[in-house]
């Protein structure tokens, strides 16, 4: 099958996935879905995917840690720092010896090193997958930060472990010396290699933006190729690519913070972001079932050759080493929150001893995912004497054995466990949002007032304006405010009719809508005219649920989309 029929075919699985797991939310976790579709591909045709370890390696992960390391907030890194550092690093280093030994006693054949180069690959965990068995679940703020802060540094520390493993079966020795100096240069390196090439490119992007304008879908494919641009890099120079792919990340999202692009932009490569996150997160999983068959039809073959009739003894290993996995994680976060009763999201404060459903919930969360496969993947595929690294596909089928075991684990336990589980005080988050929203009310109340006097004699059409503008503020002002204030009580007879004027709006917008359409069929505008037209009552739509507090002082489609569209750049 060629390439592009591949790449369609995986859209396609991915599409049909997700549908499939809308028939049966609730019950069947969207991966697991999908490595079942995938699995069917495998079975009952000829797919085939066919990926070399480098071009794997080098496509899937650059964009999504580099998506992970933008959305996470420094303030919750820095309010959880200790417990993710502790998972990150130490329950990663742990695990790699830990579940690499047990897989030597479980498969002799496997050399040691080949087994902490398993156990390395399996260590990450995968926050999306997470996410995706948490849905429709209420889940303790804190815990659901711990597992994403978790997430975005494991994949550097347990990728790191594995690179050494895989350095030491080359070679066929192992330094602690050497090792320890290639880790510190890799990680320290990365870093600052995703550090400094986000802030170059953003950096001539926005010098080049404000001189010739900014064109959205511009930034929208820099944004794309910052993250390869980060790990291709890195990977040249020695460095770790995963952590210059996070770092890059974390970068951009600080400099967003300083407004460098329009909003119209944000929106659209937003969206543009989430698309490609879904739709990878979807392939990994859809290669992970569509490879499993011809794995395990590899495996029997060799063992049939052997004359070693023992496939059911895989099936044991894989069972021994997701229990171990379990086992390992939730001893060290109970023993982490033990140490720390008073600042560890096990052990609420004034518990002597740890919540054991949360540690449950925290340890079965912690499912393998696009990361671990990536990995297995990755191994080479010959030694650099010309012969065959030693048990891959016994790796790989592990590997995708225990990622599958993790998802079934976690879609039948987590549900249960977190159901009761008292959730975290939201008080302080609450109270900050609303704050910042009413600072931000203030601000453009203040904004408009100062129209008033910015023209020596305002005319009525600029006083009309004013007020228009003015009533739309006040309204959000006095929801935002639980004791009405004196500026807000001009604005809460009209707050009181928000809810009906939104629906005469929305019956307007698609009384709008029906127009247009009806225009474009019978051919009385042209298509690209009905699209656009389409375009803004769709943007008119979108904003009151963007912005539920505020409405529209106009019901003009045309009118809310010149709002919402970009103005020219100023230059700075």
């Amino acid at each position: 099958m060629s390439g592009l029929a591949v790449i369609l075919v995986l859209l396609l699985g991915v599409v049909a996935s997700h549908w499939l797991a809308g028939t049966v939310h609730g019950r069947i976790a969207l991966p697991i879905v999908q490595v079942g579709v995938g699995a069917l591909i495998g079975t009952v045709t000829d797919f085939g995917v066919r990926l070399q370890p480098e071009l794997f390696f080098s496509l899937f992960l650059p964009p999504l840690l580099f998506f992970d390391g933008w959305r996470i907030s420094g303030e919750d890194l820095r309010e959880n720092v200790s417990s993710i550092l502790s998972l990150a690093f130490g329950l990663v280093v742990v695990t790699t010896v830990g579940v690499g030994l047990l897989a030597h006693a479980l498969m002799p054949s496997m050399p040691l090193a080949v087994c902490f180069a398993l156990a390395a690959a399996l260590s990450p965990t995968d926050v999306v997958a997470a996410n995706a068995m948490l849905s429709g679940v209420r889940v303790p703020a804190r815990m659901l930060r711990t597992l994403e802060g978790e997430a975005l540094f494991n994949d550097a520390a347990g990728l790191v472990c594995m690179r050494l493993a895989v350095v030491a079966t080359l070679a066929g020795t192992f330094s602690p010396a050497d090792a320890f100096a290639m880790l510190a240069w890799t990680a320290v390196a990365g870093v600052v290699i995703g550090i400094a090439v986000t802030w170059l490119i953003i950096s001539a992007k926005t010098w080049l933006s404000s001189r010739l304008g900014e064109e959205t879908s511009s930034q929208i494919l820099i944004s794309l190729l910052v993250p390869f641009a980060a790990s291709l890099i890195a990977e040249r120079l020695g460095a770790s690519s995963v952590l210059a792919a996070v770092a890059a990340g974390m970068t951009m999202s600080r400099l967003e913070l300083r407004g460098l692009v329009l909003p119209i932009t944000r929106v659209r490569r937003n969206t543009v972001w989430d698309t490609v996150q879904f739709a990878l997160n979807g392939i990994v999983f859809l290669i992970l079932g569509e490879q499993t068959p011809e794995v395990l039809a590899q495996l029997a073959e060799g063992v049939r050759e052997d004359g070693q009739h023992q496939l059911w003894g895989l099936g044991l290993a894989i069972a021994a080493i997701t229990l171990a996995l379990l086992l390992l994680r939730f001893g060290w976060i109970w023993l982490t929150a033990l140490l720390r009763p008073n600042g560890d999201e096990a052990a609420p404060a004034g518990r002597l001893w740890p919540d054991w459903r949360r540690v449950a919930a925290m340890s079965t969360a912690g499912v393998r995912g696009a990361v671990t496969l990536a990995a297995a993947l990755s191994l080479p595929l010959a030694l650099p004497d010309g012969t065959a690294f030693p048990a891959r596909d016994l790796v790989i089928c592990v590997a995708a054995g225990v990622i599958v075991a993790s998802l079934i684990v976690a879609n039948l336990t987590l549900p249960r466990l977190l159901r009761g589980v008292a959730l975290d005080p939201a008080d302080a988050d609450a109270g900050q949002e609303r704050a910042a929203r009413i600072g931000a009310v203030q601000a453009g109340l203040a904004a408009v007032g100062a129209a008033r006097t910015r023209r020596p004699a305002p005319g009525d059409d600029i006083l009309a304006a004013v007020a228009v503008v003015e009533q739309d503020y006040l309204r959000r002002l006095a929801r935002l405010q639980p004791e009405p204030t004196a500026d807000a009580a001009a604005g809460i007879a009209a707050g009181r009719l928000l809810r009906e004027e939104r629906t005469l709006r929305r019956q307007a917008i698609e009384a709008e809508r029906a127009a247009i359409i009806d225009m474009a069929r019978r051919r009385r505008i042209s298509g690209p005219l009905g699209r656009r037209l389409l375009g803004e009552t769709d943007l008119v739509e979108a904003s009151f649920d963007l912005a539920p507090d505020a409405a529209w002082p106009s019901g003009d489609a045309s009118l809310a989309a010149r709002r919402l569209a970009p103005s020219p750049p100023a230059a700075s």
